[in-house]
């Protein structure tokens, strides 16, 4: 009995060594500052938090910081990747609102050179006068989540102009979130082998190419996509109702630009933004003529980098400028 004992007290500190051992390997090998699933895993545990309101899902904590893909983030106390802001709106100023995901946010970028802050510079130095653009981008968020988050504290903001930036997965449905345990929280191994765990499931029992999975997302019976269509309508009907400007851009998916394998769903995109008296603008003129690596914040994550960034933002500030007030 005792021998059966001391074998099993053998077999646990074996295994607590080999995990710990594990731990540490994926802390200081694994964790090069741009792997992908680790850093995701970090923005999830050190800037988000489950949202009180279920069609939003989760959203930053206010004032929290990490660094992220090798550039500081910090979270204002509005929960937003942006300076610190007055509620109420400077006097004289434009406040443009750009909603979005990740890209919006600014993944892989530094805070200066993201869209929201080049579009501002843009606008600034073309002479639209005192501008005031806001980042609500937050990762993993998709339009119906985009559009519940303005609908509540992002209209609070009152702002001049509001525009929706649209990413081809913005038709993925809105996910449920639930707490996680402590140890998902706090240990580098919960990301590194859950990251392994999703490469080994495509691979052993496969699964939609990627441009069938986002081509598919657009069927017509598609919860997702149907749900992002409501989510348009409801925040045109707002913005018409409170004299907003509301803009529709659509961010080109980077893995391919020419020939562009998506411009049925930028189609799509458009029709529903004529039909809601929406202004639209495709951002893919503006990278198009680009190597699509070139755009990306590392070869493995298409995410576009601070030049993509720069090129939309100097799109959307021509667009402006050369129109102050909606055409038409």
């Amino acid at each position: 009995m005792k021998k059966f004992l001391a074998n099993i007290a053998l077999f646990a500190v074996t295994v607590l060594v080999m995990a710990g051992m594990f731990e540490v390997a994926c802390r200081t090998v694994a964790d090069t500052g741009l792997q992908y699933d680790i850093e995701m895993w970090k923005y999830a545990t050190a800037i988000k938090r489950i949202a009180a309101d279920p069609a939003i899902g989760h959203e930053h904590t206010p004032g929290t910081a990490a660094h992220l893909m090798g550039h500081d983030v910090t979270i204002n106390g509005l929960g937003l990747r942006n300076r610190e802001l007055a509620v109420e709106k400077p006097a004289g100023t434009t406040r443009i609102m750009m909603l979005g995901d990740s890209i919006v946010f600014g993944w892989g970028v530094a805070q200066d050179k993201t869209m929201s802050v080049a579009l501002e510079h843009d606008l600034t130095e073309g002479g639209f006068g005192p501008v005031e653009v806001i980042n609500t981008g937050v990762g993993n968020y998709n339009t119906a989540m985009e559009v519940a988050y303005f609908l509540g504290a992002g209209a609070a903001l009152k702002p001049d102009i509001v525009v929706l930036n649209y990413f081809i997965n913005d038709a993925e449905p809105t996910p449920t979130y639930t707490p996680v345990p402590w140890y998902a929280k706090r240990f580098y191994a919960y990301a590194v082998t859950g990251g392994a765990w999703d490469i080994f499931k495509r691979k052993l029992l496969g699964g939609p190419e990627w441009k069938t999975y986002y081509a598919d997302l657009y069927r017509a019976d598609q919860p997702g996509w149907r749900a992002a269509q409501g989510g348009i309508k409801r925040l045109a009907a707002y913005c018409r109702e409170h004299g907003i400007r509301l803009v529709v851009t659509n961010i080109p998916e980077l893995h391919e630009l020419a020939p562009y394998p998506f411009t049925q769903v930028s189609a799509d995109v458009a029709a529903l933004a004529k039909a809601e008296g929406l202004e639209y603008l495709d951002f893919l003129p503006a990278v198009a003529a680009e190597p699509p690596p070139s755009l990306w914040v590392t070869v493995p994550d298409p995410h576009p980098n601070a030049k993509a960034h720069a090129l939309m933002a100097r799109s959307l500030a021509d667009y402006f400028l050369l129109n102050r007030t909606p055409p038409g």
